[in-house]
C-alpha cells in the first residue's frame, strides 16, 4: 500500500457530515430469534393447513409440523413485511437431498400467510436465489405436496406460476418425509439491489439432517 507525504496539520476543521438516517425496507427475512416468533410461526402453518383442508389440497402427513417452528435448533426463518409474518421456512445446506445433482440451499417446510400466497413465493423466490449465491451454492432447491400426476394434481396452476417466476419442476417422487411431491430447483443468482427491497438477517443455514415440503 503506498502513503503519500504527510500535510501539515490544519487549524481548521470540516463540519460533520448530516446524519444519514438508513431507509427501512418494507421486507425483511430473518432467523426467528424469540419463542413469540417462532409461535406465531406455527400459528401460521396451522392457519396455512387449514386453509388448504378447505380447498380440497394436499397438506403434510406429519402431525408435528408446527412444532418444528417451535424448535430453535431448526434455525427456522420468517419473511415480514412491516412486522406482519408472511411466511415461514427452514433454509439447510444440503450436500445431497437425494434428487437432482450437487449442492443446494434446501428450503424445507415453506408455509405462506392464506390469500397472500403469489406474491409471497416471488418475494422468497428472489431472495433465496441472492442468498444462496452469497453462500456460494449453486441451486436452490424445494418440494412441494403433489398427490397425482403432475399434469392433473390440483397444484398444478400453482406449478405454473413458479415456472414463470423461475423455478424449473424437475420431477416428481418421493420427498423428504416419504411423501409423494414436485421436486422444484432454481438457480442461484446474485441480486446486488435487492437490499433494498428486502432486509436479510439469516443466519448461515445449518447441515440438512431433517427436511419439509413446501406448502
Amino acid at each position: 500500500m503506498s502513503t503519500s507525504p504527510a500535510a501539515a496539520p490544519s487549524t481548521e476543521t470540516s463540519p460533520a457530515p448530516p446524519h444519514q438516517p438508513v431507509a427501512a425496507t418494507v421486507y425483511e427475512m430473518r432467523t426467528l430469534g424469540t419463542d413469540a416468533e417462532r409461535d406465531e410461526a406455527a400459528a401460521l402453518v396451522q392457519d396455512r393447513q387449514r386453509w388448504l383442508t378447505m380447498r380440497g389440497l394436499p397438506v403434510p402427513a406429519r402431525a408435528d409440523s408446527p412444532a418444528l417452528y417451535r424448535d430453535p435448533q431448526a434455525r427456522p426463518a420468517g419473511l415480514f413485511e412491516d412486522g406482519l409474518l408472511l411466511a415461514c421456512m427452514i433454509p439447510q445446506l444440503a450436500p445431497d437431498i437425494g434428487w437432482g445433482e450437487g449442492p443446494c440451499l434446501f428450503l424445507g417446510g415453506v408455509h405462506t400467510l392464506p390469500d397472500r400466497s403469489d406474491n409471497t413465493v416471488r418475494l422468497i423466490t428472489l431472495w433465496a436465489s441472492d442468498f444462496a449465491a452469497r453462500l456460494d451454492v449453486p441451486l436452490v432447491r424445494a418440494e412441494a405436496l403433489a398427490r397425482r400426476p403432475l399434469d392433473i394434481d390440483p397444484i398444478t396452476p400453482f406449478l405454473r406460476r413458479l415456472t414463470d417466476m423461475g423455478w424449473a419442476v424437475r420431477s416428481s417422487g418421493t420427498g423428504q418425509d416419504g411423501e409423494r411431491v414436485a421436486r422444484l430447483e432454481l438457480t442461484a443468482e446474485l441480486r446486488p439491489g435487492l437490499n433494498a427491497l428486502i432486509g436479510c438477517h439469516v443466519h448461515e443455514p445449518q447441515p440438512a439432517a431433517d427436511s419439509r415440503s413446501v406448502t
